[in-house]
């Protein structure tokens, strides 16, 4: 689990995905979360489970943090504020790409800016990653702000959609993307 001054971060296990994905509070009732009633929707439990949680399975150590949701809760409220995640394992160049989601009630407020860093602060550690992605659209303005206050650079435009990165110090064995 990450944390920062307002949150917690926490990848779900192959259980706890599950158990997220079947809605009804119950995975918020086993983690002593504020209860929601959120639910799940159908296309994203139809993905999950048939491309994310065999990846997760697996998966060799600690890959799986790779493929999982990263739930992002308030600390005061124990409220789910937002979901992010990774989009596979690093390439052999050590490059990754990263995906999130705030909840409609909890936009505007700095917890995906703040999630975000933590994130990029967790895959600089890691021998494995040299650049991180991420792509929005370019009518997006919350998430490209999100991105710049993290130090992206975009570098690329494919249509309406923009694509950012952060590039770590040179690590061993990789070259710059």
């Amino acid at each position: 689990m990450l944390e920062t001054a307002r949150l917690h971060i926490l990848p779900l296990n192959v259980p706890a995905l599950e158990l997220y994905l079947q809605g009804n509070n119950l995975f918020e009732l086993e983690q002593g979360l504020t209860l929601t009633n959120r639910s799940v929707h159908t296309d994203v439990r139809r993905y999950v489970n048939s491309i994310t949680l065999p990846c997760m399975r697996k998966a060799p150590e600690d890959h799986f943090l790779f493929f999982t949701f990263w739930l992002v809760i308030e600390k005061n409220t124990r409220l789910v504020v937002a979901e992010m995640g990774f989009k596979g394992v690093p390439n052999p160049a050590g490059v990754v790409e990263i995906g999130y989601g705030t909840v409609e009630g909890a936009r505007n407020k700095g917890f995906m800016t703040e999630a975000v860093a933590a994130v990029i602060a967790w895959s600089s550690k890691r021998q494995d990653i040299s650049t991180v992605l991420a792509e929005t659209a370019k009518t997006n303005t919350a998430s490209i702000r999100v991105l710049q206050k993290n130090g992206f650079e975009q570098y690329d435009q494919k249509g309406d959609m923009l694509w950012w990165r952060t590039i770590f110090a040179q690590k061993s064995g990789f070259t710059p993307v």
